[in-house]
């Protein structure tokens, strides 16, 4: 898990916040009930650790908790970005339909920067191998059908940090 935080919003934290993102840097606890384990760490009750998060999301001190996987770990060394060129009138439907596939990860329009970059959608999909994500590409392609005027798949070639904000303790 992963926690996305504003830095200029750090001044606004107030007891107790800290100690809680700080213990949930390195990620949420791997246990049936995360929130109470972190109480337990941290002498509050689940129901206050809770409300904190959702305090500073709401407040936007954090943007997010969010899972963040290590597809490689997974056995998913095969990750495509997938990029279309999908008609204005039709992207937040097609965009909204491409996000709800079971094998997409995340997904996201982008505006285009023409002529050099024709594509306004994004979706990431992860494989076992090159096929597979060729194979899952040509799905996505199916589903856009005739909104969609090209795309291509943008191979990782690099693992990234996947982390974040960190708290000097």
């Amino acid at each position: 898990m992963s926690i996305s935080t504003s830095p200029s919003e750090i001044s606004t934290l107030r007891d107790g916040d800290r100690a809680l993102i700080l213990a949930t840097q390195a990620g949420l606890p791997l246990v049936p009930d995360p929130w109470a384990e972190l109480g337990r760490q941290l002498n509050m009750p689940a129901e206050e650790v809770l409300a904190r998060f959702q305090r500073m999301q709401d407040e936007g001190v954090i943007r997010r908790v969010a899972a963040v996987p290590d597809h490689y770990r997974l056995g998913y060394s095969f990750n495509g970005m997938t990029v279309w060129d999908v008609t204005d009138e039709a992207i937040s439907e097609m965009g909204q339909s491409v996000g709800d596939l079971p094998f997409v990860s995340h997904c996201y329009r982008r505006p285009r920067h023409l002529p050099y970059w024709n594509y306004n959608l994004f979706a990431m999909v992860h494989g076992t191998s090159r096929g597979e994500v060729e194979e899952k590409a040509e799905h996505i392609r199916e589903l856009l059908g005739d909104t969609c005027a090209g795309s291509t798949i943008l191979y990782s070639s690099a693992i990234l940090k996947k982390t974040g904000l960190r708290l000097k303790r």
